[in-house]
């Protein structure tokens, strides 16, 4: 665990200890510690939510910078599809496409390209496999690492293709060198509104090493971006997505492509964990296929963004609405075969009391016995999200009961009375005074 790279982080020195950030962290791993939060970087999932709803800015995404692509000789940008939302609905796809060439890019590659080739192979996939249903995309790096740590009993209902990022990065790949690049010259830099993209690149799950040598975030770039593409008068013609691909920027916009499948797609990562919660309660058997994103909207509304995302969900349906309807080409990837992962992804078990299963039970025990004895407030004053998160704390010795402000405040009342009682009373060889 120590190697995992997160992108999210944290600058102490502009974190405040406001304990905003403990409250909507899906996995509760922040804690604030002497004035401070601490990320436990065990239960991140490089969601990006402490960042949306830090106040103070202190929560960071460690993303490349556009300096980044020098290091190449043939830099290949790889657009999200949330990307086109941040620009008025009149400025042309290939307008945008053109102004990354002008930022310092040999191509462009639009990953809803990619995501198009996606959707068709999950169609195929639920199509011809015996999938324990409600299966689950694996689209979100943020959800799939969620279930990894908080619902590890959902792996297996996860459909094993790779993201559409990975995709259209192997496509472009195999294009260049068909075309005579070498790969060593070759970098392939995602586009990204999101920071769990990055820790998906620096470490890929269900494949031993990505395809994308840098993710370079959409805030990062935007204002060099959009004096790019200010400037532009004519542009070539760039785009090669359509409709379906595009629309993978929105809830929804991956599982509408599905046929004959009962769908349901939620955004914004509590509905996600709630929704999960109750595929592992045995609810929602009449569900074929879960869409689950972790930001709210969909990728538009990601942390790495710059436009309100409810605008930029507008928008995509605007720009929906404008696109081919099918493809002018298709690639030599086509099945759902040639998508999926190399390997397995395994449970974290970070969640886990103890290693050891007779000690879980103990440690267990006594949380529960902890938990009924603290008040069920759940202020956060502790620094912990909730009542039973500080009795796990305690049980796990990173916490003291008196870390509760109740429990502390009973146990100075209580010494305070001790010590009145003390002092009202004498050494009997001194004896009672007249």
């Amino acid at each position: 665990m120590n190697s995992y790279f997160h992108s999210v982080t944290l600058d102490k020195e502009l974190c405040r200890g406001c304990t905003n950030c403990i409250k909507r962290c899906p996995t509760e791993a922040i804690r604030v510690r002497e004035g401070k939060a601490k990320i436990i970087d065990e239960r991140c999932i490089d969601c990006g939510e402490c960042i949306r709803i830090c106040p103070h800015h202190a929560k960071l995404a460690l993303t490349d910078t556009l300096e980044s692509i020098k290091k190449y000789k043939y830099p290949i940008a790889l657009p999200a599809p949330s990307l086109y939302a941040q620009f008025n609905s009149q400025v042309p796809i290939n307008h945008i496409l053109a102004g990354l060439l002008e930022l310092g890019f040999y191509r462009v590659w639009e990953v809803a390209y990619g995501a198009e080739f996606v959707s068709r192979a999950i169609n195929q996939f639920l199509q011809k496999n015996n999938f324990v249903k409600p299966a689950i995309s694996a689209a979100c790096p943020a959800v799939l690492r969620l279930i990894q740590v908080k619902f590890p009993e959902l792996i297996n209902q996860v459909i094993p293709l790779k993201s559409p990022m990975e995709v259209t990065a192997t496509l472009v790949r195999e294009k260049m060198a068909k075309e005579g690049y070498s790969s060593e010259e070759v970098g392939v830099f995602f586009i990204s509104p999101c920071a769990a993209k990055v820790t998906a690149v620096k470490n890929p799950l269900g494949m031993s090493k990505s395809a994308v040598d840098g993710v370079i975030g959409i805030s990062g770039i935007y204002g060099l971006l959009r004096d790019k593409v200010e400037k532009i008068q004519e542009a070539p013609e760039l785009q090669k997505a359509t409709e379906a691909g595009v629309s993978w920027a929105v809830s929804g916009g991956e599982s509408n492509l599905l046929t004959g499948i009962r769908r349901l797609a939620v955004d914004g990562i509590a509905n996600v964990s709630k929704v999960l919660e109750e595929v592992v309660m045995g609810k929602l058997k009449e569900v074929d296929f879960i869409e689950g994103l972790a930001c709210t909207g969909g990728c538009v509304g990601g942390p790495l963004t710059v436009e309100n995302p409810f605008m930029a969900k507008e928008r995509i349906h605007n720009l929906v609405n404008s696109q081919p309807k099918e493809l002018p080409e298709l690639p030599d990837i086509l099945n759902w075969q040639d998508l999926t992962w190399e390997k397995k992804i395994t449970p974290l078990g970070v969640l886990r009391l103890d290693e050891d299963m007779a000690m879980a039970l103990q440690k267990m025990e006594l949380l529960e016995t902890l938990q009924k004895d603290l008040p069920g407030l759940d202020c956060g004053s502790c620094g912990a999200p909730t009542c039973r998160a500080l009795a796990e704390d305690i049980v796990r010795g990173q916490a003291d009961e008196v870390d509760c402000v109740f429990k502390l405040r009973e146990k100075v009342t209580d010494l305070a009375e001790k010590m009145v009682q003390i002092s009202s009373k004498m050494p009997p060889s001194i004896g009672k005074k007249e």
